[in-house]
């Protein structure tokens, strides 16, 4: 009897130990891929201004010391500042509407280095795609510019307005494979407007509860004219050249013009019945 208890216990002990060493070998076979964070740093008397490539769908912040709000009217831009002085370093994690993870690891600092930050996908995007360019003289999309800047306005309703700065689309004119998209910022305030970014894409017409809005960006291929700043009481006139599109139903296209540490953001819509009245680009 003794014999066979012992035989048991042995079996027992055996067939643990095997399963142990096979829950072992399991586990091995997992390895962890480690993503490195972007470092970010907050005050508690300014505002911080994270604009993303594509809208922001959820936020979430690894401690209440830091708040973080998404800015009104404005799908893509986080605002976040720190809630107190001197608060443990934490971290933040946001996720957009095409399903892209952004992590960073939150400092606190007096005098934050930058207040406007683009979180790109790319660390050195490019405003004028090579490829696109490579069968088209440069000198012949500049003649072509300044003589569309030299047309009447075509939509002279198209524009939007905050705080004496005015965003207007003047026009929209075809040539081969592109869309040329002349617009005007007009100044009328003392203080320099100075452009943190000026960017096209495509998004829903209406926005159902609780789904985010689908954007798809359109990259310029060509820009003339000066995108960095519109100094007070001045016009600024820029011409975009854009790959050739049409907008699918139920979305429109959307212009929008932001201010690099200020607020005075503005954007234009433009559906489908618009943009197909393009004209032919005058000859050049």
């Amino acid at each position: 009897m003794k014999r066979i208890c012992a035989g048991v216990i042995t079996g027992i002990l055996l067939i643990l130990q095997y399963n142990f060493s096979f829950s072992q070998s399991q586990i091995a076979i997992y390895h962890t891929i480690s993503i490195e964070p972007t470092y970010l740093t907050l005050t508690y008397s300014k505002t911080t201004n994270l604009i993303f490539p594509s809208a922001i769908k959820s936020v979430d912040r690894g401690s209440p010391d830091v708040l973080a709000q998404k800015a009104i009217g404005v799908e893509n831009v986080l605002l976040v500042k720190a809630g107190r002085e001197n608060f443990k370093q934490t971290n933040l994690s946001v996720i957009t509407a095409n399903n892209k993870l952004y992590s960073f690891v939150v400092d606190y600092v007096s005098n934050p280095s930058s207040l406007t930050i683009l979180v790109a996908d790319n660390p050195t995007p490019k405003e004028v795609t090579p490829s696109l360019l490579s069968h088209r003289n440069e000198r012949e999309l500049q003649k072509a510019a300044r003589k569309i800047l030299k047309e009447g306005p075509m939509f002279p309703n198209l524009k939007d307005h905050k705080f004496k700065i005015q965003f207007h689309l003047k026009g929209l004119y075809i040539k081969d494979d592109l869309i040329f998209c002349p617009v005007e910022i007009k100044n009328s305030s003392f203080i320099d407007y100075d452009i943190a970014l000026l960017r096209f894409f495509i998004r829903d017409t209406k926005r159902v509860k609780r789904t985010a809005t689908q954007e798809v960006e359109i990259h310029p291929v060509y820009r003339y004219g000066d995108a960095s700043v519109v100094k007070g009481r001045s016009t600024q006139m820029l011409v975009f050249a854009l790959p050739k599109f049409t907008i699918p139903d139920k979305k429109h296209l959307t212009i929008q013009l932001m201010e690099r540490n200020g607020g005075r953001h503005l954007q234009l819509k433009v559906r489908n019945r618009t943009l197909v009245k393009s004209r032919p680009i005058p000859s050049v």
